[in-house]
Formats: C-alpha cells, sequence, structure tokens
C-alpha cells in the first residue's frame, strides 16, 4: 500500500532524534499483526524516526518493508529495547511475557496485541474506537501501564450495538462470529490452504493448528490438541466487549464458529429493541467514524470486500417475525481492526511522553 510515510532505515546511529519523532520496536515483526501494524504506522504516519523489526524464530534475517526502506529482523535481546518509545507486541504470548518487562524496564511503553498482559494489574484492555463512541475523554497518564489491544470482534460488536443503542435501546442482542484462520496466524493460514488442496487430492489432512478439518468446514469447536480452544476464545471476546463498553450496553449472546475463510471476521447480529425502530433511523445512527452501511443495491458486505479496510461493512434488515428485531451482516478486517486499534492505543500514550530528547 502506498503512503507518505518515510522511515529511517533499521541501523540508525543518530545520537538525538527530531523533537517529534519517536523510536518503535515491533515484538513479531514477521508476524501477520506486526507486517500489518509496520503498514498502519505508515499509513497513519506516526511520527517515528527508526522502527526496529525484532522477533525470535525463523523469520529471524527476513527482510521487510517498513514504509519505502527494507529492514532486516533481529532477535529480541534486552538492549535491543534501548531507547525505544514504543514497543509493540504482535508475537505470541510467551514471547510478550519473556520480553515485556525488558522493553519496560528500558522506559519503554507497552502495546500488546498478543493478549498475554490482560490479566496484568496494571494493564488496560483499550480500544480507542469505543472510548470516543462513548465520548471518553482521553487524558495523558504520566505512567501508563501496558496497553491491551482490544479483540478485534469486541470492538466490531461493541461499536454496532452502541450504535444501535442511539436508535433505540437495545433489549437483546444474539451475535454469531465467523472466525477465520489468520486469527491463528500464518501457521493457520498456511494449513487451511494445505487441507484445501489435500481434500481436492485425497490426500491426508495436515492438523497441528487446528487439530480438525476446517477447510470445507464450519465447527464450534477444534480438536483436543488445538490452543486456544474456540471456547476460550468466547470467552476473551466477551470479557474484552465488557471492560471496553463498561455496562452502557449489555453483552451480546456469543457463538463462535470456526469458517473456511483465510481472512477477516465475517457477524450475523440479532437485536431486539424495547421498541420498533425505523430501518432508516437505525441506519443513520450506524453509519459514521468506522462503519460503512451498504444499501440493497449495492455489494452486500463480505470478509472479501472488507479486506485492507478500516471500516466495518454493515447491511441491516428488519426481522419479519419480530416487529422490534433488527437482522445486522457485518464484515471487518480484523489485522487492520487491531493494528489500527494498537497504532492510536501509542498515539494516546504519545501525549503523555517528553520530546525532544532520548528517553
Amino acid at each position: 500500500m502506498s503512503s507518505n510515510f518515510k522511515a529511517v532505515p533499521l541501523m540508525h546511529t543518530d545520537p538525538v532524534r527530531a523533537s517529534d519523532l519517536y523510536r518503535v520496536a515491533i515484538v513479531g515483526a514477521g508476524t501477520l499483526k506486526g507486517k500489518e501494524i509496520a503498514e498502519v504506522l505508515g499509513d497513519r504516519n506516526f511520527p517515528s524516526a527508526d522502527i526496529k523489526l525484532l522477533d525470535d524464530n525463523e523469520s529471524l534475517g527476513q527482510l521487510e518493508s517498513v514504509g519505502d526502506e527494507v529492514s532486516f529482523i533481529q532477535s529480541v535481546r534486552a538492549e535491543q529495547f534501548d531507547k525505544v518509545d514504543f514497543t509493540f507486541f504482535a508475537s505470541d504470548q510467551e514471547c510478550t511475557r519473556q520480553n515485556w518487562k525488558k522493553a519496560q524496564k528500558a522506559g519503554s511503553s507497552i502495546v500488546d496485541l498478543s493478549y498475554a498482559l490482560e490479566d496484568e494489574p496494571e494493564a488496560e484492555v483499550k480500544s480507542p474506537w469505543i472510548q470516543r463512541q462513548l465520548g471518553q475523554t482521553l487524558t495523558p497518564e504520566l505512567q501508563p501501564g501496558p496497553a491491551v489491544v482490544a479483540h478485534p470482534a469486541a470492538v466490531v460488536l461493541a461499536l454496532l450495538l452502541l450504535r444501535v443503542h442511539k436508535a433505540g435501546t437495545v433489549k437483546r442482542a444474539v451475535a454469531t462470529v465467523f472466525e477465520p484462520a489468520s486469527e491463528h496466524g500464518q501457521k493457520g493460514m498456511d494449513e487451511l490452504h494445505e487441507q484445501t488442496v489435500n481434500l481436492l487430492s485425497f490426500q491426508q489432512l495436515p492438523k497441528k493448528v487446528f487439530d480438525t478439518q476446517v477447510a470445507f468446514n464450519m465447527v464450534a469447536r477444534y480438536g483436543e490438541q488445538s490452543l486456544p480452544a474456540l471456547a476460550a476464545v468466547e470467552r476473551r471476546v466477551l470479557k474484552h466487549y465488557q471492560r471496553i463498553v463498561n455496562q452502557r450496553v449489555p453483552p451480546p449472546s456469543l457463538l463462535l464458529l470456526q469458517a473456511p475463510i483465510f481472512h477477516g471476521h465475517a457477524f450475523t447480529l440479532h437485536i431486539e429493541m424495547e421498541m420498533p425502530a425505523e430501518i432508516e433511523s437505525v441506519s443513520r445512527s450506524l453509519a459514521g467514524e468506522h462503519v460503512t452501511v451498504t444499501g440493497l443495491a449495492e455489494e452486500s458486505p463480505s470478509n472479501v470486500n472488507a479486506a485492507g479496510q478500516g471500516d466495518v461493512l454493515v447491511s441491516i434488515q428488519a426481522d419479519p417475525n419480530l416487529a422490534s428485531g433488527l437482522w445486522l451482516w457485518a464484515a471487518a478486517d480484523n489485522l487492520r481492526v487491531a493494528a489500527a486499534t494498537a497504532v492510536e492505543c501509542a498515539e494516546n500514550m504519545a501525549a503523555s511522553r517528553p520530546k525532544g530528547k532520548i528517553q
């Protein structure tokens, strides 16, 4: 994706940075989330003088583009966090647990996309999209704790239900979330691809990631050897929803299904209002920042046409069997929502960091 963002090469040696620039590290730079963060940093022109790409697996030494530059992915070591202002953890949970204290001790603000820190006492699950929707003031903190990026499905459900709630009181909501393989990273994508190819050629199916057949299939739970279990992901989505919505709208009854799709969440959402509401009124309430409502004459939302977009695509229709009922069909790019949330968290935390000198 083209961008005006221009990153300084990884081997940045200037001892004094520009007065309005920060130094950034991405741990898990070779992951799908890590690559998306690097792209969003460029798209949003995040004020960075240096972006370090770090990882601890087979992606070491791999070349990755950061804006208009190409950098090597280096190993995660304590000294790599020296003078880094923001560290994004897009790695697996074990890598985050092993390294986040090192980054924090070096003076870096932490943004966690791995969910490893969601239950740490000093951490907070955050979604700037929802904070703005709730009209919350984003006050700078002198020593902010780790920002845990809210699960993208929780962000989408919260945003849609809060918007609908503007048109009338939501009495009850039931949601089905269709999970893409990309939520399991590149290995999940690869396994779905290999299963698809092997099924068509009558070969044995690889099951290291899902421990069950997901190609040409829909499942409500993985095999016993697969981690995390779908039920655990469901619990995380609801927990994050409750933390960011703060009881403004009741949480939906939720079912998470693994779909045979590579990328992008899809959602069905049945909403029962206290009183019947006009479709046009609900559509107006839904539309706005980060939400695009499609009409009947337009292409229906799908995980394919949501790919690469920062907006949630939504269509709405009345429930013919319930006067106060509505159906929403929505799709969103899970990686883009997570990365955009992470970068906005860093932008909000930047207000509390002094400028003009190395941290």
